[in-house]
């Protein structure tokens, strides 16, 4: 790696997320329909933008295998944090549904999986993606466990409904011109003080990149530094509450040059590298 992480980073073979862990978050009857869906040759649609193929079953598995994993090395003590670059992505995956490139929901499968093997109380999801995560919202609508703030496009895909915010849901929509200042607003006036009430006791990072000005998915214009910037926000919450515990899941993010600097920087703040 030209950044020099490898030489630093400490790499986990993801393991396959047990039907219990997929449970917690989607019925079994949605399971059996993603099994049942998969082709032994070829492609199939789940829905218009998602495609599976004869492997995309266990690579959907590994990913949210991945997120159940880091939780359990951070809770452990192992790791402080970890960031999972996984692929299918999650945060559109409702508990019913398969979209938007998502069939399971890796990062509700994680928090879901603290709160029910480690007894936590309060664990918060932040998703910095362009797109919004419908899917997390869907699947967490109704537990005051878990705090939910999100800044995404609006209009624009998946065109959900935009709803109010909640005592466990900060949503913020950003227009379609918005750059640096109205994100960084958004984080700072909205974010930062339901998640500094709130304190919670785990951070997980629904962490797309397809907001980036070079990233073609979307119309908001942010920077490198608009990422790097966040993440050291979300540092900063998970130090004041959370002993530093952060789970990051790979969302979106599809201008590879942009998507792999801005991995690099989230996660040299993640490690707490300033260099």
């Amino acid at each position: 790696m030209t950044s020099g992480l490898d030489r630093v980073l400490r790499y986990v073979d993801a393991p396959l997320v047990t039907d219990e862990q997929l449970l917690r978050v989607h019925p079994a009857e949605y399971v059996d329909t993603i099994r049942a869906a998969i082709p032994d040759s070829g492609y199939a649609r789940l829905d218009p933008d998602t495609v599976v193929g004869p492997k995309s079953l266990q690579a959907a598995y590994r990913a949210a295998g991945a997120a159940v994993a880091a939780v359990d090395l951070v809770m452990s003590g192992e790791m402080e944090s970890a960031f999972c670059g996984v692929r299918p992505p999650g945060h559109h995956a409702e508990r019913t549904r398969s979209m938007g490139f998502c069939m399971f929901d890796n990062i509700a499968v994680a928090a879901a999986h603290a709160l029910a093997e480690y007894g936590l109380e309060r664990v918060a999801i932040v998703d910095f993606d362009v797109h919004h995560g419908n899917g997390t919202e869907d699947i967490f609508r109704d537990e005051d466990r878990v705090l939910f703030c999100s800044t995404f496009e609006h209009p624009f895909y998946p065109f959900t409904p935009l709803l109010g915010n909640t005592a466990n849901r900060i949503s913020v929509p950003l227009d379609a011109n918005a750059k640096s200042e109205e994100f960084r607003a958004a984080v700072t006036e909205h974010w930062l003080p339901a998640l500094s009430a709130f304190r919670p006791e785990f951070v997980f990072v629904s962490a797309g990149f397809d907001a980036h000005r070079d990233d073609d998915m979307s119309h908001v214009a942010l920077t490198d530094a608009d990422f790097r910037w966040v993440s050291e926000r979300i540092v900063d919450i998970a130090k004041a509450s959370a002993s530093g515990r952060i789970v990051s899941v790979l969302e979106g993010g599809y201008e590879l040059n942009s998507l792999a600097r801005c991995v690099e920087a989230h996660i040299r703040v993640l490690m707490g590298i300033h260099s």
